[in-house]
Order: C-alpha cells, then sequence, then structure tokens
C-alpha cells in the first residue's frame, strides 16, 4: 500500500500549488491513498467549507489538522459531518465536535488514521498524546487493518522522536507536521514504523513558515504578535511523504521525501 501524505497546506497560494502538483504526483507515484494536513488551508488558519472542497475535488482523500483546526466558526460543522474525512487532534478540546481518528477503506482493505497534538512549547493545554495513543490502539479492533498512521502535529522535536519510539511496532507510521519546516530524518525505526519528525508545508517558498516575510520580522522587532498574511500567487514549496506499507504486517516498508518547487 502506497501512501502520499502532505504537510500544511498554507492558504491559497498552497492550495494552488496542490492542486496544480496533484495529478503530476499521482501519475508519478501512483499512490493508493492521499492525505493531507489541511488546518491552514483559510488564509493561514482554519478551514472552511469552499477551501476544503478545492482539496477534495483536486483528488485528496483524507485530511488532518492541528491547533488552528477551530479558528474557522465552519470547522464545527465539517468536523460534525460523519460522512466527513476531516479529522483533528484527539487529545485537543475534548468538549469540540469532531473524531481524532477513523478507519478508512482503501480498495479492499482498511487503513486507521489517527491525529494527535503535542503538549511542548504548544498554547493550548492538552491531555497526553502518549496516553491518548494508548487509549485509541486499545479501542480500536486491530484484526482488518492494513496499516496504522498517526499525524503528530507537535512543535518540539524531542517530544515528536520520543512519541515515535513508544509507538514503534505498533503503529505503520509516524509522520509529523506543524512547523512547515521539512526534516531530513525519514526512517524506519527498529520495529518496523516510518518516521519523519515534520513533512514540512504546501506553501510560499519565499516566506516564514508559510506566512509574508516581512509582517513577521516586524513582529520580532517590535515584540508584538504577528499579523498573519499569505500570499496568493507566486513561488510555491511542496512537501510531502512517499510512506509504503506491508498490509500483511502493518509495517513500514518504505518511507521517502517527495519535495517540488512550482509557481502558481
Amino acid at each position: 500500500m502506497k501512501i502520499l501524505f502532505f504537510g500544511d497546506i498554507i492558504g491559497k497560494l498552497g492550495r494552488k500549488a496542490f492542486v496544480k502538483i496533484l495529478p503530476e504526483l499521482k501519475q508519478e507515484y501512483q499512490p493508493d491513498l492521499v492525505i493531507a494536513n489541511v488546518e491552514n488551508l483559510a488564509h493561514g488558519a482554519g478551514v472552511t467549507a469552499k477551501t476544503l472542497s478545492e482539496i477534495v475535488e483536486a483528488g485528496a482523500d483524507f485530511y488532518t489538522s492541528g491547533n488552528h483546526i477551530f479558528s474557522k466558526p465552519e470547522a464545527e460543522s465539517l468536523l460534525n459531518d460523519p460522512a466527513s474525512n476531516l479529522i483533528r487532534p484527539a487529545n485537543y478540546f475534548a468538549d469540540k465536535p469532531g473524531k481524532g481518528f477513523k478507519v478508512i477503506e482503501v480498495g479492499s482493505r482498511s487503513l486507521l488514521v489517527i491525529n494527535l497534538i503535542g503538549q511542548v512549547f504548544m498554547k493550548d493545554e492538552v491531555d497526553s498524546p502518549f496516553e491518548k495513543i494508548d487509549e485509541i490502539l486499545s479501542e480500536v479492533d486491530h484484526k482488518n487493518l492494513a496499516g496504522i498512521i498517526v499525524d503528530f502535529h507537535a512543535e518540539a522535536t524531542s517530544e515528536k522522536n520520543a512519541f515515535g519510539h513508544y509507538v514503534d511496532g505498533r503503529v505503520s507510521a509516524v509522520l509529523g507536521t506543524h512547523t512547515h519546516i521539512p526534516t531530513a530524518d525519514q526512517k524506519i525505526l527498529s520495529k518496523g514504523t516510518a518516521y519523519v519528525t515534520d513533512i514540512g508545508m504546501v506553501g510560499e517558498y519565499d516566506s516564514v513558515i508559510g506566512d509574508k516575510k516581512e509582517p513577521i520580522i516586524a513582529s520580532f522587532l517590535a515584540g508584538e504578535k504577528p499579523k498573519i498574511e499569505v500570499a496568493e500567487s507566486g513561488e510555491a514549496i511542496v512537501s510531502a511523504i512517499l510512506l509504503e506499507i506491508d498490509p500483511d504486517t502493518k509495517k513500514a516498508t518504505g518511507i521517502s521525501r517527495v519535495d517540488r518547487k512550482i509557481k502558481v
């Protein structure tokens, strides 16, 4: 089973880049499933029905998120839809709508996708991702699963790395999101779990983690909270992970980076 997983898609430029490049990547890699983190779809923070529909129509199959998922009110109705393939971190705001994991059909097989958020350096207080993963894995019937993928939306590299080792051999892959900075540590851990600290993003290349650089730099100089501004066109970086899983063992057999730079 081959899965193409895209890092955080940032605003209009990110959406346009994703729509433009996906057909080419699908033809090249022939994935069985396309997953994307969409928490920054709508002008860099949150998701709306309109912005999500662009990604759906482009050919993505499933959508994870993170700490910005509730930035737009529409997210609640999207997450409440039982047919929705959008999930949010399972250990984040338990009183809010939505699910933190879902079993989906991929051809004749089933795949469990889990979304979690880290605790270190994050603004909101969240439940332990280590305890939550144990809870989820004990709750789900593993009998017919071909694989288990975790989107770990976290800031600290050490927390992500520790989490990967904690679940090694119990899930097929731990793919980090949130920092928008791609890391070069993709590997298969000793017990068969594929791991990368951060996939990266789909957003403006000449930017500060997808945001226009000038207001971000100005905010650091002034010691003020930055105003998020994202580009609508220009050069984009597209970062994804190609994951290969043996459905009989649920172990990863391959993990590689897919990085492109395109103009939109």
